[in-house]
């Protein structure tokens, strides 16, 4: 797939100053915009230079911007395979320049050696001492991105403190290679004051109506978590399918990222489950015949319970909870970001979810219904019982009170879901 020449590319390879700062709407290019850029020059060196490409994890930069800069290449035909250092990922030019990728959290990076020129991935997830150490061993230039939904410290230490700043705001407009139905669902938007002014305008402001808050990110799955379920969101096309691991640990819950992906047909997505420690589904009860088919591949999986303020109530639930992100859960850390009411024309908030970034966020009510019920809420003692029972399904137990029989597991489950 070739990338085609925008508005947002010609802006980008028109800035000459040492920090090149562009915050912008969705769909604007701004990631891919840089990344031709920074490979045009490698191209096109003189002499070797260095590059650095850096973002907040390595889950992250691993499913954004290097993935972004594998696909240019091996779109326009650039890629080569003895290259491309995989185990450092390092990428090495003809010319002798080469384009290195690593996260922000890595302590020995960031205090390490210099680099020519280093791009700042999603500049607001990174911390200012992390964006101070690389900007001082970086020689030539400095492009920094973000969507600006909240203030961080490019405005309040960088930008008017400096005088080597310069800005380009990009939008959807500048992408004229952007598919026309997308422009349409951003378009619909535009009576969203504060989602326009960010996503659509590009411009600074604090999103209204975030979901979610206080969700923590952990380096890594603690070793003393407990796999209580599995919550599913279907996809196909036009949305991804979303599966999130639900853990029990310290009194919360941890939600670990399985997959997040378009095109997955049902057979495909009972591959992946199977890939995985055993434990029930909760799935998108609209497509029961999505459940009996994957049902039938040998998963225990059962639709959620829907009905009228069912979601209210599930999200209402999962706000009250402690909650915890996984590093390498990419996409679930974006969606809780991002995942917002709607509102009115007025601009008025409405307890209805934005469809936008609500694929994990589904996934993980779905896997914590029935945790929700009166005489568990905040039971740590019927979570380790529920744990306790997926360990040892065929025993007899009690949960809450409820007696399990030497039955299957999906019967059993029936009682407390």
């Amino acid at each position: 797939m070739n990338f085609q020449f925008t508005t947002a590319t010609r802006k980008i390879r028109e800035m000459r100053a040492r920090i090149r700062a562009v915050p912008g709407g969705t769909s604007a290019s701004k990631t891919i915009s840089i990344l031709l850029h920074l490979i045009d020059l490698a191209q096109s060196d003189k002499n070797p230079t260095l590059t650095s490409i850096v973002s907040e994890s390595f889950p992250h930069l691993r499913r954004g911007a290097m993935r972004d800069f594998l696909n240019i290449m091996i779109g326009h035909g650039y890629f080569k395979d003895r290259d491309w250092s995989k185990s450092d990922s390092i990428y090495n030019f003809e010319t002798g320049s080469k384009i290195e990728f690593f996260s922000a959290d890595q302590p020995d990076k960031l205090r390490g050696g210099r680099r020519d020129r280093l791009f700042l991935n999603e500049a607001n997830n990174v911390t200012f001492d992390a964006f101070e150490q690389l900007e001082v061993r970086t020689k030539d230039f400095i492009f920094l991105d973000w969507n600006p939904s909240s203030e961080f410290y490019y405005y309040t230490d960088v930008k008017g403190k400096r005088n080597d700043v310069e800005e380009v705001t990009l939008t959807y407009l500048d992408n004229e290679a952007l598919d026309k139905r997308v422009v349409d669902s951003i378009e619909q938007r535009k009576n969203r004051k504060g989602w326009w002014q960010v996503y659509g305008l590009g411009q600074l402001g604090e999103v209204e109506g975030k979901i979610y808050k206080g969700w923590e990110i952990l380096d890594e799955l603690p070793k003393e978590a407990k796999l209580l379920r599995y919550g599913l969101d279907f996809g196909f096309s036009a949305d991804a399918s979303a599966c999130v691991a639900c853990y029990g640990w310290n009194g919360g819950f941890i939600f670990d990222e399985i997959f997040y992906q378009k095109g997955l047909s049902n057979r495909q997505i009972a591959d992946l489950l199977k890939t995985q420690e055993d434990a029930l589904v909760v799935a998108d009860s609209s497509e029961p015949k999505s459940i009996v088919e994957i049902s039938d591949y040998g998963i225990l999986i059962k639709g959620a319970v829907k009905g009228q303020g069912s979601v209210t109530q599930g999200i209402q639930f999962v706000q009250d909870q402690k909650s915890f992100m996984t590093k390498r859960s990419v996409n679930v850390i974006r969606e809780y970001r991002n995942y917002l009411w709607q509102t009115d024309r007025e601009g008025k908030i409405i307890n209805v979810p934005e469809h936008a970034f609500s694929h994990s966020m589904d996934s993980i009510r779905y896997a914590l219904q029935g945790f929700d019920d009166s005489k568990k809420n905040n039971n740590v003692e019927y979570m380790k019982a529920v744990t306790d029972f997926l360990d040892n399904p065929a025993e007899e137990g009690r949960i809450a009170g409820f007696r399990y029989e030497e039955d299957e597991v999906l019967a059993s489950m029936e009682k407390f879901i």
